[in-house]
């Protein structure tokens, strides 16, 4: 599983920051994905939950 993100499509409502920041963070100015920090159904709920639908999951 591979998540993306588009940065021209996100609205940062930062659904994902705080539904899962060990997976989701920003270090440096810069947009960082860690899908290996949590488990599979933790990482796609907190993805489903993006207002934008920025966040896409490539299985």
């Amino acid at each position: 599983m591979k998540v993306t993100w588009d940065q021209d499509t996100c609205s940062h409502a930062g659904k994902c920051v705080q539904g899962s920041p060990e997976v989701f963070k920003v270090v440096d100015g810069n947009f960082v994905i860690n899908e290996s920090a949590a488990s599979e159904q933790e990482v796609r709920a907190t993805v489903a939950s993006c207002p934008s639908g920025a966040l896409k999951i490539e299985d």
